[in-house]
């Protein structure tokens, strides 16, 4: 798996960047300065393996992502045909199979990915200069590899992807409460109990630390808030969907452990815009590339068949997933649309006239100065939520689907509008990932975890639950627990270390008890 000895652009793609940087830059594209390299399917597949960035710790679950790419791409079942980095600068991955059409239609969708990742809210508080910083996460975690050994260093990266989801994914927009805002010690001499490792610790320099930092007062401090938590009626005060920073904070981690749950949780924040915007990010420069490469980029014959070929094969629609690059460019097309022609607003919608509905047209002209807006403060869930029509559904099919345990297909369920809106606003929701949150540290009086998963319908999957548990109970050092619904029941999921259990909740610890003596 090799992701080195990467190529800059041949004179004649430094042409096409020179245009297309010229053009985007007409039509209004704001974006950060973009560097292109080019690269064979091999080193592509490894960049994408490693999510973009070459230099990020290593990890045995890179190298299954990377077999599965090349796999995939032996097999024909998927080509990657470009990877853009969100950072300043922008870092952009062409591969050198490419026709020249498609270079050119490439390096169009890449300003158009810039300038989403510059421009959109829901992107604004990711760190802009993460290749650095993943270099430096790789560094750090291959350091604490050779000191304490892979094998054990993996295990507990294991443990911390098991709960990378488990993030809130809104709190860098709004505080709830206080956030961890401590800084691990980097250094490897450093063994001192982690309690006293995080957050009360003065910066100082090594020589100094012991000195600056006595152990003595840090254990005595460590033990008051060990105190003060086992007095609080709650704790954590209210529910904390942030379980990674929750256990960042609390659990009784070795400083090398603490400074690698940080890195892992970095990387969760880095990358949740992306699955926020995925439909849009796709949508918009997919909208970017079609409008300049039919104005501007098409100057023979060849080049119309292939950029026809590759539009159409990204654009394709299936009958069993749904295509976001689709679904995101017809959506703003749709936008500008309606917002040139003035089809909305209070009169457009009490009109009952189809026909008149049909030709209304105010001759607003604003569809351009629309889509901007939208890209600037929507992500996908609010995007649908108010863009998403009964007209848009009719005239592009959309469906919702599920299994039929009859007759063992999955089959078409509805073709409702309403149906199929509040199926996507579903998926779209966290992500589509359950919503659990730590409700309880210090269950029955024994530095317990409790934690709650927001039930709205669907059922955790036990098997992979308890899994779950197993690597918090890993993280935690104590019996870990998670309240759920299943089969219209509520329950509660244990692990002490040695055994899961299962029992009846009503969210009664003192009723718990006496049942269990």
């Amino acid at each position: 798996m090799r992701a080195t000895n990467l190529r800059t652009l041949p004179p004649e793609l430094v042409a096409v960047q020179d245009e297309m940087e010229q053009l985007a830059t007409q039509y209004g594209l704001d974006y950060f300065p973009t560097i292109f390299e080019v690269v064979d399917v091999d080193q592509l597949n490894a960049i994408a393996a490693y999510g973009g960035f070459p230099t990020r710790y290593p990890h045995w679950r890179f190298g299954m992502e990377y077999r599965r790419l090349a796999k995939g791409y032996s097999y024909g079942l998927q080509k990657i045909y470009e990877l853009v980095i969100n950072n300043d600068p922008c870092y952009a991955y062409l591969l050198s199979s490419n026709s020249f059409t498609d270079h050119k239609m490439v390096i169009a969708h890449v300003y158009g990915h810039c300038d989403f990742f510059k421009k959109n809210y829901w992107f604004s508080k990711t760190n802009r200069h993460m290749i650095d910083e993943m270099a430096n996460h790789g560094n750090r975690i291959r350091r604490y590899m050779d000191r304490f050994g892979r094998e054990e260093v993996e295990l507990f990266i294991d443990a911390c992807l098991s709960v990378e989801d488990l993030i809130d994914i809104h709190s860098p927009f709004i505080q709830r409460g206080q956030t961890p805002a401590f800084r691990p010690n980097h250094d490897e001499n450093h063994e001192e109990d982690s309690l006293s490792a995080r957050g009360d610790r003065f910066q100082a320099k090594s020589y100094m630390d012991r000195f600056i930092n006595p152990p003595q007062a840090l254990a005595r401090e460590a033990e008051r808030k060990r105190a003060q938590r086992e007095q609080a009626t709650n704790f954590p005060d209210k529910p904390m969907r942030d379980v990674m920073g929750f256990l960042l904070e609390h659990a009784p981690l070795k400083p090398w452990q603490v400074d690698v749950l940080a890195i892992i949780r970095d990387e969760a924040y880095y990358f949740a815009p992306q699955g926020q915007t995925k439909i849009m990010n796709e949508g918009w420069a997919t909208y970017w590339h079609t409008t300049l490469m039919t104005r501007h980029g098409l100057a023979t014959g060849g080049d119309v068949v292939a950029y026809a070929d590759h539009t159409s094969g990204t654009l394709a629609s299936s009958p069993t997933r749904l295509n976001p690059y689709k679904l995101g460019v017809e959506l703003f097309r749709d936008i500008e649309d309606r917002w040139n022609r003035g089809c909305h607003g209070r009169d457009y919608e009490d009109c009952d006239d189809m026909l008149a509905k049909q030709q209304w047209n105010t001759h607003d002209g604003v569809g351009r100065e629309k889509i901007f807006e939208v890209r600037a403060i929507h992500n996908d869930l609010t995007f649908i939520d108010e863009f998403l029509t009964l007209d848009f559904c009719k005239r592009h099919n959309l469906f919702s689907f599920a299994y039929n345990a009859g007759s063992g297909h999955y089959e078409i369920e509805s073709r409702k509008f309403q149906q199929i809106k509040q199926q996507l606003l579903f998926n779209l929701t966290n992500l589509g990932r359950p919503i659990i949150s730590v409700i309880d540290g210090n269950f029955r009086n024994r530095g317990e975890l409790v934690l709650r998963h927001q039930f709205n319908g669907p059922e955790l999957k036990i098997s992979s639950a308890r899994d779950t548990l197993a690597n918090v109970h890993r993280l935690w050092g104590r019996p870990v627990h998670i309240e759920t619904v299943l089969e219209n029941k509520r329950r509660l999921f244990s692990f002490d270390g040695a055994d899961h259990t299962e029992q009846a909740w009503d969210g009664t610890p003192e009723l718990q008890l006496q049942e269990e003596s």
